[in-house]
């Protein structure tokens, strides 16, 4: 499955760099999907020290190479496509409270906003060939995976 953007913006048109035409458009390949016990969004946690569950990481059998030096108990940061949220909100009530004023999404942590990706820090628990088993994922059922990369510690 491909992702991908088909609206430019204006900026994005007409904008060079030393003669380069910025990218308008991109397109992302969805790497797996991943299976959780979460099904409905507005009683899933926001976030994941909020009561998430573990949950799989299912690849496509062709990414089975990348998943090599994996292990359980390795920290990864997981990127995903929130494909149901509203690409059109550039405002929200922070965390849905409707007391606290309006913000920009790029202020918070709102899945609605005009490029949805998950950011996902999450504990490798366990490997079953193309299935990967992470704790405390507050990304619903049948979320696209984008790409998994290693967090970077200081003994890294």
């Amino acid at each position: 499955m491909w992702i991908r953007s088909v609206t430019p913006t204006p900026f994005q048109e007409s904008a060079s760099q030393e003669g380069f035409r910025l990218l308008s458009e991109c397109t992302l390949r969805v790497i797996g999907r991943v299976e959780s016990p979460l099904t409905d969004r507005a009683t899933a946690p926001l976030q994941a020290d909020e009561g998430a569950p573990s949950a799989w990481l299912i690849f496509d059998e062709r990414y089975a190479p990348a998943l090599e030096g994996l292990s359980p108990g390795t920290d990864v940061l997981l990127l995903t496509w929130l494909d149901r949220a509203d690409r059109d909100t550039l405002t929200v009530h922070p965390r849905g409270d409707i007391t606290r004023p309006r913000a920009g999404v790029f202020t918070t942590r709102s899945p609605d906003r005009p490029n949805p990706i998950g950011l996902h820090e999450v504990r490798i628990l366990a490997i079953a060939g193309t299935r990967v088993q992470v704790g405390n994922l507050e990304a619903l059922d049948a979320t696209p995976i984008l790409d998994v990369k290693p967090l970077l510690t200081p003994e890294r």
